[in-house]
């Protein structure tokens, strides 16, 4: 099967190469190097991150037509191009983000767990077999099972890693199955082939709406939609706070990433049974994950609920099924990545200075960090889909693309969402801007990798809502690539 391997082989997966590199490197400097200059890690690790990138952009660009290579087993495409990339710089600014927490920062084993992580996202991306897809959910999935509960002296990272463990076992035992199934209905591992074997037809509808609905259970997991989002508020609570960040963002990319890739390619047939029942589960989670997110007094589980929230609003693309809904699930998946990986890094820095994840406590923070509380605002109105940040055109854009489905009801759904979505945020930054405190006098220090990290997720957010015309049009050439 590979006996001839070409370039264009080794280019489709020139971003997993280059990661493996980087862990083999990460390992062996963090064996020979003394305590003291631990931090290096970090440092490396963010530059080996950054190479990569660069060298994905120049050499692993896809053709315009999608190949298959490996065997078969991976799409070299925009869409796994796309997702690739949002992959590589999520890894890289949680690793600036990571920098000074404790017991995190100075630990080689982290970093080699978030590379091997981020090379599996990557792999599932662009995964296009059954088999090297479940391997490539494994390879990044007990990686942040580790990462969770890597603090092992604090009870709350303990529980959170334990039961992310559990619940992610479950459900892909029960998305296992559901592969078993289709396997032994289609008679090929190939998800690309399976739109032609008999589960578009010959077989009765309840049974392919059961198997598909078992595949969902993984991708739902993946994703935080409900009813799959029971551990999201305990682990992002939980984990530590840079590790919560990297799962609300990169792991929920790669989730949409292998269910849309899936759904279009597998199932092209049955699009009416399952964007039906996406559009209902995009409610329930955008009802269940604004609504408790009014009550919340933690901002990280705050935020979590928000994240259950906005995969109801990413789902609405999904249920389209168009080349405008895949448009619009993209381009939000690229702003959400900066947004809130911003809303998490403020976190980490507050903590850092307070200790407390505690909303009351954020009280001054205007006064305390004028610069800190900006980037706030901004990370969080881009959140609430506020113009002209870059979370207002991608809410538009999924709401036209139900639209244009004739998704009427689910649009007037998302934007009632969205209205009690900006209130739970304006209730944060009124307490930031209007409440004071016995320590306004005091300056909140902020260090320059999360400086460095926080710009540039802030220019993201501006740009992405400013100059919107060019990434729309990449993210409408990778929509393009799936039909």
């Amino acid at each position: 099967m590979f006996s001839s391997i070409t370039t264009e082989m080794i280019l489709a997966i020139l971003p997993e190469i280059s990661l493996l590199i980087l862990a083999a490197i990460i390992l062996v400097v963090d064996l020979v190097i003394s305590e003291e200059r631990k931090g290096l890690l970090a440092w490396l690790t963010a530059l080996g991150l950054l190479v990569t990138i660069v060298l994905t952009l120049v050499f692993s660009t896809p053709n315009e037509d999608a190949q298959m290579v490996w065997g078969n087993m991976l799409r070299h495409d925009w869409l796994a191009f796309i997702f690739t990339l949002v992959f590589l710089v999520g890894a890289a600014i949680t690793v600036l983000f990571s920098i000074g927490w404790e017991n995190l920062g100075k630990r080689g084993e982290f970093y080699l767990l978030l590379l091997t992580s981020t090379m599996g996202m990557s792999l599932m991306a662009s995964s296009a077999d059954l088999i090297m897809l479940f391997l490539a959910i494994e390879t990044a999935s007990i990686p942040l099972y580790v990462m969770a509960g890597f603090i092992t002296n604090d009870d709350r990272s303990a529980e959170a890693g334990f039961k992310y463990l559990l619940f992610g076992a479950m459900t892909t035992a029960i998305m296992l199955y559901g592969f078993s199934l289709l396997y032994g209905f289609a008679g090929t591992t190939n998800i690309y082939q399976l739109a032609g074997s008999a589960l578009n037809g010959e077989l009765p509808m309840i049974i392919v709406i059961s198997t598909l609905l078992f595949v969902l259970a993984g991708f739902g997991f993946k994703v935080s939609m409900a009813p799959f989002h029971f551990w999201t508020p305990d682990v992002y609570e939980g984990a530590p706070t840079p590790v919560t960040g990297f799962l609300s963002t990169a792991s929920k990319a790669a989730g949409f990433a292998i269910m849309v890739r899936f759904l279009l390619a597998a199932f092209p047939s049955n699009i009416p049974q399952w964007a039906l029942v996406l559009a209902l589960i995009s409610t329930f989670s955008m009802t269940i994950g604004n609504t408790l997110a009014l009550v919340q007094k933690n901002i990280k589980r705050m935020l979590a609920y928000s994240s259950i929230a906005h995969a109801g609003y990413i789902l609405m693309g999904v249920a389209a099924a168009s080349q405008l809904g895949l448009t619009s699930v993209m381009y939000y998946i690229i702003v959400y990545l900066f947004t809130n990986l911003a809303a998490f890094g403020i976190v980490v820095i507050f903590w850092r200075a307070v200790g407390s994840d505690q909303i009351e406590d954020y009280a001054g923070l205007s006064r305390r960090a004028p610069h800190l509380a900006t980037a706030m605002l901004v990370a969080f109105l881009s959140l609430a889909g506020v113009p002209p940040m870059g979370g207002f055109f991608a809410k538009i854009l999924v709401f036209a693309a139900a639209v244009q489905a004739e998704l009427i009801w689910l649009a007037v759904i998302g934007v009632l969402n969205a209205i009690i979505g900006l209130y739970y945020y304006l209730i944060v930054l009124k307490v930031v801007y209007l409440y004071r405190s016995e320590d306004d006098d005091k300056p909140l220090p902020v260090s320059l990798p999360h400086t460095i990290a926080l710009a540039v997720c802030i220019v993201a957010i501006l740009v992405l809502g400013v100059a919107f015309g060019p990434w729309y049009d990449i993210t409408s050439r990778a929509a393009a690539a799936l039909f």
